[in-house]
């Protein structure tokens, strides 16, 4: 009898445990904080197209009109600020002149420059101060990394949209100022490496035993792309993927690879403060710019 009530008062035990913690836990659900993670090609894209969105609106509210446009207008654009190193891009595109010459297009096409183009002088200056702000206005000054003084001003359609999406302008500007310069300090850096110098010499022995006697990427690209000297499409194609090909066989891109994560982690940590509030303000604009696009 008495084992009996010892199992039964077990047994009552655990049940009272166990429902105590289903309790608790229903009473007390316990949610981590997220993190703020490095937005996707189409988070970007979703920025910009709020961004636009509401400038368009506050523009409209100020009897001018502005249109939204594209991030990306021409999609297969793409920067190779050392080397063409993609073999499938350059069998498509060569050196980039069709992605220049679509470029050209966008640009002579884009809704926004053709209308303020098209208005009287006078009311151009009032179309552009609706816009980007008076110059008697306040102006927010931020030093890049390069030492350079950026400035614009607090006032503004371009501004107020910022200023909606991100919260805070004066920081928004600061942390957009300062991480923007990283991506071509960090390529300065690399390319000033000599590591990379040696790395080039060797890409241009894979170059010249091709029959293509270019000392650097930089010369073989301007050779190409001179508007004074008409090249073959065909040639242009040949020459970008015989570079690809070279910029893999000889080392230039791992070189490249290695450097830039090398600099750019050496960068990222130097200006982590910016680089991590500059994440943390696009997560939290996201869903503003969601609710922005869908009542427009």
């Amino acid at each position: 009898m008495r084992r009996r009530h010892k199992v039964a008062t077990a047994i009552a035990g655990i049940v009272t445990v166990a429902l105590g913690a289903v309790g608790l836990t229903n009473a007390q659900p316990q949610t981590l904080p997220q993190q703020p993670h490095a937005l996707s090609e189409g988070e970007k894209d979703l920025l910009h197209e709020a961004e636009e969105v509401l400038t368009r609106s506050c523009m409209a509210g100020k009897g001018f009109r502005t249109w939204v446009v594209p991030r990306r207008p021409v999609p297969d654009d793409r920067e190779f600020p050392y080397v063409i190193d993609d073999v499938e891009w350059a069998s498509r595109h060569g050196y980039g002149s069709d992605i220049s010459t679509q470029r050209d297009k966008v640009r002579a096409f884009d809704p926004n420059r053709r209308y303020f183009a098209g208005l009287a002088s006078s009311k151009r200056q009032r179309a552009l101060d609706a816009l980007h702000g008076e110059k008697t206005g306040k102006r927010i000054s931020i030093q890049s990394p390069n030492g350079m003084t950026i400035s614009r001003m607090d006032g503004g359609c371009a501004a107020d949209a910022q200023e909606e999406l991100y919260g805070d302008l004066e920081t928004w500007f600061r942390v957009l100022t300062v991480t923007d310069a990283l991506d071509t300090l960090r390529s300065s850096m690399t390319a000033g490496d000599a590591d990379f110098a040696k790395s080039v010499k060797d890409w241009s022995t894979c170059m010249h035993a091709r029959g293509l006697p270019y000392e650097t990427p930089q010369e073989a690209r301007a050779a190409f792309l001179n508007p004074d000297r008409r090249i073959s499409r065909e040639r242009e194609i040949r020459a970008a993927v015989t570079e690809a090909r070279c910029a893999a066989s000889s080392g230039l891109s791992r070189t490249i690879h290695r450097l830039d994560e090398q600099y750019g982690k050496r960068l990222r940590h130097q200006y982590e403060n910016e680089v991590q509030t500059r994440l943390r303000m696009e997560n939290e604009a996201l869903p503003r710019a969601r609710a922005a696009v869908r009542s427009s």
